[in-house]
């Protein structure tokens, strides 16, 4: 079995994978509906948790756990779907002792990024006393974390999703109010009525375009996603006019100093007990099936993938 791409991968040896996470950007891969894979043949896997079983770097020695996002793994170097790994140093990150792998990949590249969202409002001055916050695409991996951690935290948390049927699941989350996804998705006026404090957003597209126009003076919005379209149908009005702040998330590259705090905050504000609800454990082979579902926003929280039993 080929352990990634040729090039040179100096730092760290082998890890066996344990657990994996299924996000949307490996169902753009799996299902060929978007141009996520970058070099061929790939195997698709975005994040997953191991135990080291070689190591070449003094930070890591065989038996740590350890986590992986990003960095280009599953689009252009093998992802956690191959079982086995060899990966740079700086691209793992010591898993957080509250959490074991499955809990890990429960939360995922999509709860890392939830986090990212979270510490980018904090930066940027909203607070729990600021306002009501809206997340987008509640229901899906990214929502459900953002409605856990923002609640847990003391922020009103306001939940969009196009799935009201999920409503008790969110509210269970800790969400306050839950508004139909509708409410966003059509043509709106360049300024709304002040109403968020803060968002995170998932949806890109008009979605965003109408959050950023609903943001009170000086409000903030994290977004991190393109599930409603790449396009930005928006006016500068909301920027120029109330001093919105739309603070971009990118978890890929992120800095390893940054993803360390994601996690460690993770760790301290998100309750370990929500994940069961949130997460839903698949078989290898029915992964292909599944990412379907996914690109479809029918898969409520995350899908988890067990890869070895160690």
């Amino acid at each position: 079995m080929e352990l990634g791409d040729p090039v040179n991968l100096r730092g760290i040896g082998v890890l066996v994978v344990l657990e994996i996470a299924l996000n949307y950007k490996d169902a753009l891969a799996i299902t060929g509906k978007g141009p996520v894979v970058r070099r061929f043949p790939m195997v698709p896997g975005i994040d997953f948790a191991g135990v080291v079983e070689h190591s070449d770097n003094a930070a890591f020695r065989a038996g740590d756990k350890v986590v992986l996002n990003g960095w280009g793994v599953g689009e252009v170097h093998w992802g956690g779907l191959a079982e086995l790994a060899r990966v740079k140093a700086e691209w793992l990150i010591p898993l957080e002792p509250a959490f074991t792998p499955a809990q890990a990949m429960s939360i995922g590249t999509a709860g890392y990024t939830a986090m990212l969202c979270v510490m980018a409002l904090e930066r940027h001055g909203i607070t729990p006393d600021s306002g009501e916050v809206l997340v987008t695409g509640a229901a899906g991996g990214v929502g459900s974390v953002a409605v856990a951690v923002l609640a847990k935290l003391g922020y009103h948390v306001v939940a969009v999703t196009g799935r009201l049927e999920e409503a008790d699941y969110l509210t269970g989350l800790g969400a306050k109010r839950i508004l139909p996804r509708s409410d966003f998705s059509e043509p709106g006026k360049p300024l709304g009525r002040e109403q968020w404090a803060g968002a995170v957003d998932v949806a890109g597209g008009r979605v965003l375009a109408n959050v950023c126009a609903s943001m009170q003076y000086r409000g903030v919005v994290a977004a991190c996603g393109l599930a409603g379209g790449m396009d930005f149908p928006a006016t500068v009005a909301p920027f120029i006019l109330r001093g919105v702040t739309l603070a971009g998330i990118d978890s890929v590259m992120c800095p390893p100093a940054e993803r360390r705090e994601a996690w460690r905050r993770l760790g301290q504000d998100l309750d370990p007990s929500v994940l069961d609800a949130m997460t839903n454990r698949i078989a290898i082979e029915d992964a292909i099936g599944v990412s379907e579902q996914l690109i479809a926003g029918a898969v409520r929280g995350r899908v988890i993938v067990p890869i070895n039993d160690l």
